[in-house]
C-alpha cells in the first residue's frame, strides 16, 4: 500500500475532518481514506456513465444502417496482404 502526505491544510479543514471521522466512528486517517476512495469511485462511475451515453447515441445514429461484420473486414484486409504483427 502507498502512503501520501498532505501538507498545508487549514486547521479548520483538519478539525472538520476529525469531527466527521468521529461521527462516522473512524480515525482521521480512515475518514480521509474513505473520502478519497469514494471520490475515485464516483469519478469512475461518471466516466462509465458518460461512455454509456455516448455509446447509446452512436447506436441511435447508426440505427437501420447495414453494417459489415468485423470478421468480414478482417478477412478482406488479410486477403489484401495485411497481417497482424
Amino acid at each position: 500500500m502507498a502512503t501520501i502526505n498532505v501538507r498545508r491544510l487549514d486547521n479548520s479543514v483538519v478539525q472538520s475532518l476529525k469531527r466527521r471521522a468521529a461521527v462516522n466512528n473512524r480515525s482521521l486517517e480512515g475518514e480521509v481514506r474513505y473520502i478519497l476512495e469514494r471520490a475515485v469511485e464516483d469519478d469512475m462511475a461518471a466516466k462509465r456513465a458518460s461512455f454509456l451515453e455516448l455509446a447509446a447515441e452512436l447506436r441511435r445514429m447508426t440505427e437501420g444502417r447495414s453494417q459489415t461484420p468485423a470478421e468480414v473486414l478482417i478477412r478482406e484486409d488479410r486477403d489484401h496482404g495485411h497481417r497482424d504483427s
